[in-house]
């Protein structure tokens, strides 16, 4: 019987692998914390070995822990982080150059100004941005002596973290990438699902450094004999992977057109199934391959947040009205309403659909009555407020209604936030048992392959709810709040002169 597959969650503080069963519960975990590396300002950067490492220890502690035979092996990972190795030795040239970098912003300043922009988005769903790996490559090649030329001559690879680790996990033989992370390269065309020769010079990068993209749910190959603390995984296969925000929604269960899932972590992402055919957005969110499965290929619209729970982290922090974040939920909860208080966490400017870097927090409608309570209960408001212009964009975008929203992530533990969110979006919010969905759905991707599964609707069974929290609130009075929301928005909004 094939019950149990192993799931390695690389990210980007931690390692983690994750040993799930046919029911989808959680047999064993082991994780390793690994140090980040920030040589300047603006600049992240990991150790490409140690990323390794840890994966490595992380895998040998979960099996060892399950004690089980082990069928498959699915990989989901930190998305955009870059690594270049030489094909020989196995080395990297420089260090994994991490999604939240900055320093390729000069580069995409130029490529905007050279006119690419609508080049970029009309073939691979993505903005210009320094989040994007292709700069990165770039810059690699441009900083490292003589890497240019080992490049061309094909003494070079390239690949995001899920290409790295499969590499190493099958002893160099499969130099591979899913289609969900090649179209987070600002490279792929995610029409023809295959590198782009005009972005590829647009950048200078030699396309024979390129892995294969490949399907989400196919063999890439299998563990290869003599990997330290993995010798009883030598010939299992690796047959899993996509992009951690894919394959949380994989793992969510969001297999039909209209679901959605959001992850409310310091910021909220998220992703909305738009089936198979692209959507071009029209508010500033991105397109991307979700996932590909047996020549089938499914794509989403996706947008963030960029002040989630770092809200409540304010609160405590900044304000100090709370000790620890747990206590916003009862704080909040001893108020019926915020009392016409509104808050606007625009930290660091608003992201989609606004899109406004110089947007500032707002706190609006204090009273002489407003107590810290009423504050509480505006930033979990303010949270759902800003899921919700999100999800109105992507309704927009897409042209179709959102079924169910799928949450996960710290905040999504708030059932007050929870309930104001559904009351707010006017449908079911859905918050799943296991809550390590993003480990689930690699292994979910894996297991379809190897047979643990046999079908999306199996996966969907493995999926339970831990609570589904309908609308209740009077669409009107949602609607009146939701209103004055926009209006707050619109007084944050270019608070700072340019």
């Amino acid at each position: 019987m094939k019950e149990y597959v192993l799931s390695l969650d690389q990210g980007t503080t931690s390692s983690r692998a994750i040993v799930f069963n046919k029911s989808g519960e959680i047999v064993s975990v082991g994780q390793y914390p690994y140090e980040q590396i920030y040589p300047q300002s603006g600049w992240v950067e990991h150790d490409p070995e140690v990323i390794w490492e840890t994966e490595r220890m992380a895998a040998e502690e979960a099996v060892k822990k399950a004690g089980v035979e082990i069928s498959a092996i699915g990989i989901t990972n930190q998305r955009e982080t870059t690594i270049i190795w030489d094909k020989e030795t196995g080395k990297p040239i420089y260090n994994a150059i991490v999604w939240q970098c900055r320093r390729t912003a000069a580069i995409c300043d130029m490529l905007s100004a050279k006119g690419y922009g609508e080049t970029v988005t009309e073939k691979t769903g993505l903005m210009i941005d320094a989040y994007f790996s292709g700069t990165k490559i770039k810059w690699i090649l441009d900083h490292v002596p003589g890497s240019y030329e080992r490049a061309k001559n094909g003494e070079l690879l390239f690949g995001t973290v899920e290409t790295w680790l499969i590499w190493k996990l099958t002893g160099g033989k499969a130099h591979v990438t899913d289609y969900s992370n090649a179209s987070r390269t600002m490279l792929f065309n995610i029409h023809t699902l295959e590198w782009d020769e005009e972005l590829c010079e647009m950048l200078g990068i030699p396309m024979c450094m390129l892995p294969k993209p490949v399907g989400n749910s196919e063999l890439y190959g299998v563990v290869s004999e003599g990997i330290p603390g993995l010798e009883s995984l030598a010939g299992v296969p690796v047959c899993g992977s996509a992009g951690d925000q894919q394959a949380a929604l994989f793992g969510q269960g969001c297999f039909e057109i209209g679901s959605a899932k959001n992850t409310y972590g310091t910021g909220c992402f998220t992703l909305m199934n738009v089936g198979e055919e692209p959507v071009r957005s029209h508010s500033g969110l991105v397109t991307t391959v979700a996932w590909s499965i047996g020549g089938k290929t499914t794509y989403a619209l996706e947008g963030s947040v960029f002040n989630g729970g770092s809200t409540i982290q304010w609160l405590r922090d900044g304000l100090g009205i709370i000790d620890s974040a747990p206590e916003v939920n009862p704080l909040a909860e001893s108020v019926p309403d915020s009392g016409g208080v509104i808050l606007v966490p625009a930290f660091t400017g608003l992201g989609a659909p606004h899109w406004d870097m110089y947007a500032r927090g707002a706190l609006l409608g204090i009273t002489r009555g407003t107590t810290k309570a009423h504050i509480a209960r505006a930033a979990l408001e303010g949270i759902a407020y800003q899921v919700t212009d999100m999800m109105n964009a992507m309704r927009s975008d897409a042209d179709c209604e959102i079924a169910v929203l799928h949450v996960d992530g710290g905040a999504s533990v708030s059932n007050l936030m929870m309930q104001i969110q559904s009351d707010l979006l006017r449908i079911p919010v859905e918050r799943p048992k296991v809550v390590e969905t993003t480990a689930f759905g690699a292994a979910a991707l894996a297991g379809l392959y190897a047979g643990v599964w046999e079908s999306l609707d199996e996966i969907s069974a493995a999926h339970e709810s831990e609570r589904i929290f309908y609308p209740e609130r009077p669409a009107a009075d949602a609607e009146k709040d939701y209103n004055q929301w926009k209006r707050a928005v619109g007084r944050a909004c270019g608070w700072i002169e340019k």
